[in-house]
């Protein structure tokens, strides 16, 4: 009886399924949100400016002031002075990050020979900007004129344009 007894746990106890593996199930979801995108709206210009003998800067902020450092001055004739501008748009209510330019942009005389730099970027908003409740936000850019003494005169633009880069955070 005691063998038979032995025989039948082995029986029920081996052939008893085990349940300690269970699962469980899950869905899967994305949201695919309207991508950022950047618009220059209006260039950016320092406007006139003279230099004496001296070498000098013109800081333009992103708020479209200027101030003068050194031999450059602002003559009374302004001319049209501009901070770079530029619309974003997106997602409602979302930050971007703002990337200005790393290096120096190049400004060339007509005559192709005689140059100046643009230098230390400057934007508002900095470092990040957020999109309003339509998604839309303006972004306007500074940065320092370098003139070089005795600068001749003329006019000057860039050899090519400088990047203004933004991404969603």
């Amino acid at each position: 009886m005691k063998k038979l007894f032995i025989l039948f746990i082995a029986v029920v106890g081996f052939g008893v399924s085990s349940y300690g593996q269970v699962s469980a199930t899950a869905t899967s979801a994305a949201t695919i949100v309207t991508p950022i995108s950047i618009t220059k709206t209006v260039n950016m210009n320092f406007g006139n400016v003279s230099v004496n003998a001296n070498a000098g800067t013109v800081v333009l902020t992103p708020a479209g002031t200027r101030s003068v450092t050194g031999g450059a001055t602002t003559p009374a004739t302004v001319g049209t002075v501009t901070a770079a501008s530029f619309d974003i748009a997106g997602a409602i209510n979302y930050t971007y990050t703002i990337t200005l330019p790393a290096a120096a942009t190049t400004l060339k005389h007509t005559n192709n020979t005689d140059q100046m730099t643009v230098d230390t970027w400057t934007s508002s908003p900095t470092p990040t900007g957020t999109l309003d409740g339509t998604g839309a936000q303006t972004l306007t850019v500074g940065a320092t004129l370098n003139v070089g003494a005795s600068q001749l005169a003329g006019v000057y633009t860039s050899t090519a344009p400088f990047t203004v880069t933004v991404n969603y955070n």
